[in-house]
């Protein structure tokens, strides 16, 4: 829920006021658990030897300074009590004014205070906004005083306790290790500078709060409020008023600005302005976007939006929480128009720390001590996970990132942006600890503004200051290509806009205000452009919306298919991801929910009415579909609308005044932060007459309301609900509460996220089913068809990160980035020790399954399914260098081999292991919900998967070979030397010689072959006998465990058969019985060889299955319709076109049926082919070019071209046969869209009537030229045959 839902429920500018800080009457109590979370990560640097104290059980580390130790805070005071719309929660809110608990310093101590701002986010996704100032005040209680005295004699007697004894310990080795020693009285002056307080000398201050809970991100008025009411206490003269008086007119006096009006109120030394977009600009945004980009640079805010827009876990590491809040809100305003829908916390306070351990998309910042660096950091999970060290410019990001459309153009237009306000593009190296890192920069340029650490000075030029920066070329280098010129900057003049305009802001707010409104405009615009189209493709309920609601999970609301095929190719690879999101789906179901303007909420009215205005503007549709980068162009109005609120400011709040206070009160001593008079601060005043003006509309809206759900049959608590389902559906859990966490609490959560886990698994696995069975998912009312290869690999991405993130969950202990790929290298250890000890390999991890792999007549011995084994083959890529690619890799070959399930179940069956890995909690602990994981694992093997194969393209493959010829009529006298020739989507292998005693070979092939399609088979004719009948020949890849069958059924041999040397066979994919047994899918298997059903030694047409004309045409039309809807598919997701040419029913074939039609039986013991027909019409054609018989031009040049093929495939150096050569002038006139010509060509020649009866097809002039017609549709296709097929063919 964004802001400005919240705010609906409240009109008042801020609901509470809260003091925070040190409870007198409670004293000093250590913040057990951030202390205890200290102590652990200060204990795991340490070596054996130090000595850790006994009262850690108690959550406190002694080898910490008492000064550098955290304890409890309390909120001391709030006021008002409580507000209906807006309960107070006192947990969150202690927790987040100080996440550190209380600090302590002396006077020698920097005590500056601290501004920070917080956002609690309630499990329903409302949220709530506070605004914390941290100062320092004297500690008065003498009790505190002599506490701290104590603490540090007891921590400096344990300190000297350690040092002595490793002083004595390093004396006693002094000749062998003598240069150890030289830390000691180091180490003794530093305990005695630092580790000292003396009450009598010392005076002791300890950090106190003051803070605002608002509804709406007011940031910088609410900064100035607390900065000046903490000036007001620390200043020598007192303010005005009392301070009750301003904190009652900030509760309850001041309104919140009306959306689209500005408003100005008095704090307690000046006047405080405040302005609120319209309903149709962007929404409220406060925070100096500007730090965002000098703290991390473009490129690294550019790769953090692209993580936050694919729901990728996002961790913050900073040592400042304004700088947590301020990337983290400023990095999910940008988002619009989606907004982030998982766990958001953006300061996450230590108490909470086992959240991190969380196995769902999460955006938070942690808090960093200033000396841990990164490698120190053991996070839970780090596959999918997005680091940034906000302090150091530093970004980590997980593995296959693809990258945002147009990145270049984008980097360019923000630059400009960025470079005319003097904020270099790479970031600016004073908001960075690690300015060494970055070279090429003057420093003398550069003046540190420490307000907002802008560059300053007018006279400097942005352009020659950055133009020796090697990032800046780099970026100029790149953008070239675009046509755009750096040198050509449009560096837009900052002043000219506001030039008669006077403000009531200082300049520096302006420029805030001027800067983020620019670049989130930029932002908008991107989603604009690539969205502008999307209505089309949302897809309405044809239900009423209760049951739409009640089968959300199941359906589709996107047309994700269509609209991806519509896109640029580059831009795919990120839209293919961000389509399958949580917050894309939260955003079309909103939409699909919001039927007139008045209904939608805020960000889809102004994202609509952007896209409309884009729709209106490009007229010719199609250039929305173009990768053309079009500017934004609605800056300067949204930047004039901002600068015409702030110069003529429309709301003036009543001013503090005197509150009725009895004598005496109000009175406080300077240097402290009293507590305030609760009775004039618990009640609003009697009337107020903004809240009279704003009551109508709300009763308005409230009408609009009413009548809208009635329309839809709902009450508006359905409707509430229905929203509330749909926001939460996918996600386990939206947000952590912050209260005081119990055991019984943690566990509730973590029972949450199994739920969760489970739940996300049922709605993926159902998913990629859907998707993948294609025609049968339609026929069940499921979609679209088509499924991209794109989308495929989509899929099985956010499938892998979700068993990383199942294999996160309750992990004693973090080793190697992918949590999934430890566990297996654990298993495959104790394995392997087991096998080491029984001295045997065959047994336990290898299960023969003689079952599954068992081919129906194949004589190849089965695979050995092997966990382990697998492992081993990922083991040997060298390509795949990190644990999480190789966890996805094993992944993605373990599905394709359809043991996904089994495979995780044999893992999962060690229960010594998991035990050992895992904490009680965790999903893979819970047996119930593990069984139910693994049984919707288990319905992948409904399907076919090459995810594997169509992936890991230049991998070593070992293949197996067997040649099976006929039972009948065995090779066992066979001769001469067989060679073999396998080709595939991806390549071929290339002339392999086969053993011909065994028929039997292994090979391996540096590229993958991909799915094979075609297998050449031949041999020399050496020998007495050199006739070979082949039944099939079988080929299996020895790591995915892929069969493929080729049947022939046909001689190899001179004067046998068609007198062929040498034959193609079309293949397909071998399944097992089992498989096939288990099969619901009605996917058609893969079309195999035409010549199998010829298993004759003599072959005469009248053997073939005899079909009446229709038939015959039947078969033509659907050959063609196969190769039309090949090529109407995209590129990458076609099949093999040698099986719709070559295969049992493709184009080859019918041409056969046609060519059979009406032939005229030969005579006895003679057999004729196709081809003598070919030979015949090829003489007759050559004849009459001698005697130039007059023809038109358009007969000879067919005649022409009709010879010239069949003479070069006559003298082709290749053995065959008639069939074969039959088959090859069928391709390649497919190819040279030559063979509807052919057919008119053949149909009129005289050598038709020697050959064929009256009632062949042939003959009938009505079905030929119905034949050239569907021929003809192949003109307007590029058809590319196999090298196999064409090789010797030079045409």
């Amino acid at each position: 829920m964004t802001a400005n839902n919240t705010a609906a429920a409240s009109c008042r500018f801020a609901d509470y006021f809260v003091i925070s800080g040190l409870d007198i009457e409670t004293g000093l109590e250590p913040d057990e658990l951030s202390a205890l979370c200290q102590f652990l990560q200060a204990s795991k640097g340490r070596d054996g030897a130090g000595r850790v104290s006994s009262s850690t059980d108690e959550g406190e580390n002694y080898e910490q300074s008492p000064l550098r130790r955290t304890f409890k805070s309390k909120v001391l005071a709030h006021y008002p009590e409580n507000v209906e719309w807006n309960p107070f929660d006192q947990d969150a809110v202690g927790m987040l004014c100080m996440p550190k608990g209380l600090s302590f310093k002396t006077q020698s101590d920097n005590r500056d205070p601290q501004f920070h701002s917080f956002i609690i986010t309630r499990e329903d996704g409302s949220r709530t906004y506070g605004f914390a100032l941290t100062f320092y005040e004297e500690v008065a209680s003498k009790q505190i005083c002599s506490a701290m005295q104590t603490l540090y004699h007891m921590h400096n007697a344990d300190q000297y306790d350690i040092l002595h004894t490793s002083t004595t310990i390093c004396i006693s080795s002094s000749e062998s290790n003598s240069d150890n020693c030289s830390d000691i009285p180091t180490g003794m002056t530093k305990l005695q500078r630092f580790n000292s307080y003396d009450i009598s000398k010392d005076t002791l201050y300890v950090s106190k709060c003051i803070c605002l809970i608002a509804p709406m991100p007011f940031m910088q008025a609410c900064k100035k409020v607390l900065e000046q009411l903490h000036q007001a206490v620390t200043s020598l003269q007192p303010p005005p008023l009392p301070l009750e008086s301003y904190v009652y007119n900030i509760l309850y006096e001041v309104p919140l600005p009306p959306a689209g009006r500005s408003l100005k109120f008095l704090g307690v030394y000046g006047p405080i302005v405040c302005q609120r977009p319209s309903t149709n600009e962007l929404p409220l945004f406060d925070f100096p976007i500007n730090e965002m980009f000098e703290l991390l640079g473009l490129e690294n805010v550019l790769q953090l939006f692209t993580c936050a827009l694919l729901e990728i876990q996002i961790l913050l590491f900073s040592q400042h929480y304004q700088r947590l809040m301020t990337v983290a809100e400023s990095i999910t305003t940008i988002l619009f128009p989606c907004q982030w829908q998982h766990v958001y916390v953006p300061i996450l306070p230590a108490s909470l720390l086992h959240f991190l351990d969380a196995p769902v998309p999460y955006l938070m910042g942690l808090h960093s001590n200033g000396q841990d660096d990164r490698s120190k950091l053991e996070l839970p999970q780090e596959a999918n996970l997005c680091f940034v060290d906000i302090d150091n410019h530093f970004i980590e990001l997980p593995e296959d990132l693809p990258q945002f459309p147009n990145k270049l153009e984008f980097i360019q237009e923000i630059s400009e942006i960025l470079m005319a306000f003097g904020i270099p593009p790479e970031g600016n190296l004073h908001c960075s600890e690690s300015a060494s890192k970055l070279k090429n920069f003057k420093g003398s340029d550069v003046v540190c503004d420490k307000k907002n650490g802008n560059i300053a000075g007018p006279a400097l030029n942005t352009y020659e200051f950055l133009k020796e920066n090697e990032t800046m070329a780099r970026l100029q280098a790149l953008v070239k290509r675009t046509g755009v010129s750096l040198e050509k900057l449009d560096v837009r003049e900052q002043a000219g806009s506001n030039k008669d305009l006077k403000v009531h802001c200082d300049e520096e707010e302006l420029k805030i205000h001027q800067l983020n409104i620019q670049i989130r405009e930029i932002f908008a615009n991107r989603f604009t452009q690539m969205f502008a189209d999307y209505e089309v493709f949302v897809i309405q309920p044809n239900q009423d919306k209760e049951s739409w609601f009640s089968n959300r999970e199941q359906m589709q609301n996107f047309d994700k298919a269509s609209f991806l095929s519509d896109q640029p190719e580059p831009y795919l690879p990120f839209l293919s991801r961000f389509l399958e999101t949580q917050m894309f789906a939260s955003f079309i179901d909103n939409k699909i929910m919001c039927h007139d303007d008045d209904d939608k909420d805020q960000i889809l009215r102004v994202f609509d009415a952007r896209v409309d205005k884009i729709r209106t503007l490009n007229v010719r549709t199609p250039t929305l579909r173009t990768s053309m980068y079009q500017k934004c162009t609605t800056i300067d109005a949204a930047e004039k609308a901002i600068e015409l609120r702030l110069a003529k400011i429309d709301h003036t709040a009543v001013h503090p005044h005197l509150l009725d206070m009895k004598i005496g009160q109000g009175k406080y001593e300077s240097g402290f932060f009293p507590k305030l008079q609760s009775d004039v601060l618990s009640s609003s005043p009697a009337s107020n007459k903004w809240v009279k003006r704003s009551a109508p509309a709300q009763w308005r809206r409230k009408d609009r309301q009413k009548q809208h759900t009635e329309h839809l049959h709902l009450d508006n608590d359905q409707r509430e609900k229905y929203i509330q389902e749909a926001r939460n559906l996918g996600t386990g859990m939206r947000q952590p509460k912050l209260s005081n966490l119990s055991p019984s609490v943690i566990a509730h959560t973590n029972w949450k996220f199994v739920e969760g886990l489970l739940k996300e698994c049922r709605n993926k696995t159902k998913r990629m089913l859907v998707e993948k069975m294609g025609r049968e998912a339609v026929e069940l009312g499921h979609g679209e068809v088509t499924i991209t290869g794109v989308e495929e690999n989509t899929l099985i991405a956010s499938l892998c990160d979700l068993l990383e993130r199942i294999w996160s969950h309750g992990l004693q202990v973090k080793q190697g980035k992918s949590a999934l790929w430890s566990h297996l290298l654990h298993y495959q250890e104790t394995k392997e020790k087991k096998e080491a000890v029984l001295g045997s390999t065959s047994s336990t991890g290898i299960i023969q399954d003689l079952e599954r792999r068992k081919f129906d007549g194949l004589a190849m011995p089965p695979l050995k399914i092997s966990l382990t084994q697998d492992m081993r083959h990922i083991q040997n890529i060298g390509e795949i260098k990190t644990d999480v690619g190789k966890a996805r890799a094993w992944v993605r070959l373990s599905m394709e081999k359809k043991l996904l399930s089994r495979h995780l179940k044999q893992l999962l069956s060690d229960h010594e292991l998991t035990k050992k890995l895992y904490k009680r909690y965790a999903f893979l602990r819970c047996d119930d919900e593990k069984e139910q994981f693994l049984y919707h694992l288990l319905s992948f093997n409904a399907v076919d998967y090459f995810c594997f194969t169509n992936v890991f393209t230049t991998i070593m493959i070992p293949y197996h070979v067997l040649v099976i010829p006929s039972k009948k009529l065995g090779g066992s006298m066979f001769t001469a030397n067989p060679w073999i020739c396998i080709s595939g989507e991806l390549g071929e292998t290339g002339i392999l010689q086969i053993p011909k005693s065994i028929l039997e070979m292994t090979f391996e092939v540096m590229s993958e072959l991909g799915k094979l399609t075609t297998v050449l088979i031949g041999h020399d004719n050496s020998g007495l006998y050199a006739k070979w009948l082949v039944d099939c020949v079988v080929v299996r890849n020895e790591i995915t465990g892929h069969a493929y069958k080729f049947p022939c059924g046909r001689w190899l041999g001179k004067g046998v058969d068609d007198g062929s040397l040498e034959r193609i066979l079309v293949g397909e994919l071998a399944s097992s019985i089992q498989e096939t047994d288990e099969r619901h899918c009605r996917t058609p298997p893969m079309q195999q060889s035409p010549s199998m059903i010829r298993r004759f030694v003599n072959i005469t047409p009248t053997s073939r299955q005899k079909l009446n004309t229709g038939q015959i045409q039947e078969s033509v039309g659907e050959a063609i319709n196969g190769i039309v809807k090949h090529f109407h598919k995209p590129e990458k997701e076609r099949g093999s076109l040698m099986l719709l040419l070559c295969g049992e029913n493709g184009l080859v074939s019918a041409l056969e049926q046609v060519f059979h039609h009406g032939f005229k039986s030969p005579r006895l013991f003679k057999s004729i082919f196709i081809w003598d027909f070919m030979e015949k019409a090829y003489v007759y054609f050559e004849s009459l070019e001698h005697i130039e018989f007059t023809q038109e031009e358009n007969w000879q040049t067919r005649a022409k071209n009709f010879c010239k093929f069949v003479a070069a495939i006559n003298g082709a150096p290749r053995n065959i046969g008639k069939d074969g050569k039959f088959q090859l002038l069928v391709c390649l006139g497919a190819r040279d869209h030559l063979l509807h010509h052919w057919i008119a060509l053949l149909a009129d020649c005289p050598i038709i009537a020697q050959m064929y009866e009256d009632i062949a097809l042939i003959k009938d002039h009505t079905l030929v030229n119905s034949l050239i017609r569907v021929l003809q549709t192949l003109q307007e296709f590029n058809i590319t045959l196999e090298t196999s097929l064409v090789k010797g063919i030079d045409i």
